[in-house]
């Protein structure tokens, strides 16, 4: 964990170019600025800075732990700025799956936006897993498994998929009673990161069914998939959490008794932990409140 005094006294060091300079600068003694330094190498097992008996100069290493450490720098003095002006300031840019954005984002953010007045939100619903730092993201939530280790994420609650109809559509064509009889039935599908999701697992006593399904229709995003199913077009494989409530109102009915689904348990990811500003930290505090609270409620 870099700490804030460390990242301010090697960026000193690094524009001073002088453990003494640097010393003088932060009233320290050059020892306790080398021992820092060292300190810091050690904690990275990278070597920061050459050394010579005239001059210091950044190593790669050292320049990217430099750039580190300014950001590091730079969000701290924007929350202490925000802090002194009374509240949070600025644009959080948000992405969540489309679902899960209409049926829990869309009406939670109004309460966010209420207690904190000077900070922006704006969401970016889509079914595409988008890369943080190219669209500009401060914060993503994600389902399943996280491929990207250079992200940090921060789990939000359970989750897995579920099998659902609507009571129409069951009156109208029966329910399936094991995974293979879905190869009869019309499957609601849709496209996940620009590949049809038409593969369907199923778990029980250790065993797992994958099926190939179909259907006459098929979508771009998940939400298309919610409204077909809702009007009994087909029977979906959805997200529990994106048809939560739909399952608790009677909308729609959970099939196959006894098989679950897989588990995609829901993340919040960043870039970093070490620089992430307070109005995106207020903002990942405020979802995960709201999703454990879910989660605690049994629903998930």
């Amino acid at each position: 964990m870099l700490h804030l005094q460390d990242a301010r006294l090697f960026a000193r060091v690094a524009a001073t170019g002088s453990f003494s300079e640097a010393a003088r600068q932060l009233d320290l003694t050059p020892a306790a600025v080398s021992a820092t330094v060292k300190k810091l190498e050690a904690l990275l097992n990278a070597r920061l800075l050459e050394r010579s008996t005239r001059s210091l100069r950044l190593t790669a290493e050292g320049a990217r732990f430099l750039d580190t450490c300014e950001r590091l720098l730079a969000v701290w003095a924007e929350d202490e700025a925000q802090r002194a002006a009374g509240g949070l300031q600025g644009v959080v840019q948000l992405a969540a799956p489309s679902d899960l954005a209409q049926v829990w984002l869309t009406p939670w953010l109004p309460a966010f936006a209420r207690q904190h007045p000077g900070v922006q939100v704006v969401l970016h619903a889509s079914d595409t897993v988008q890369a943080l730092p190219r669209e500009g993201l401060d914060l993503a939530l994600r389902y399943g498994a996280l491929a990207d280790s250079s992200l940090v994420a921060r789990r939000l609650c359970a989750n897995r998929r579920v099998l659902v109809a609507s009571p129409a559509y069951l009156r109208e064509h029966g329910a399936p009673q094991a995974p293979a009889e879905l190869e009869r039935h019309p499957c609601l599908t849709y496209f996940l990161n620009g590949r049809r999701h038409a593969q369907w697992r199923f778990h029980r006593a250790g065993r797992t069914v994958q099926v190939a399904v179909d259907g006459p229709l098929v979508a771009s995003s998940g939400t298309m998939v919610r409204q077909w199913a809702l009007a009994g077009e087909g029977i979906a494989y959805k997200s529990r959490l994106d048809v939560l409530p739909d399952l608790r109102a009677g909308r729609l009915l959970p099939l196959l008794a006894g098989w679950t689904a897989e588990e995609t348990p829901l993340h919040a990811v960043l870039l970093s932990s070490q620089r992430v500003p307070q109005r995106v930290r207020a903002l990942l505090d405020f979802l995960a409140e709201r999703f454990a609270a879910l989660e605690d409620d049994g629903g998930i």
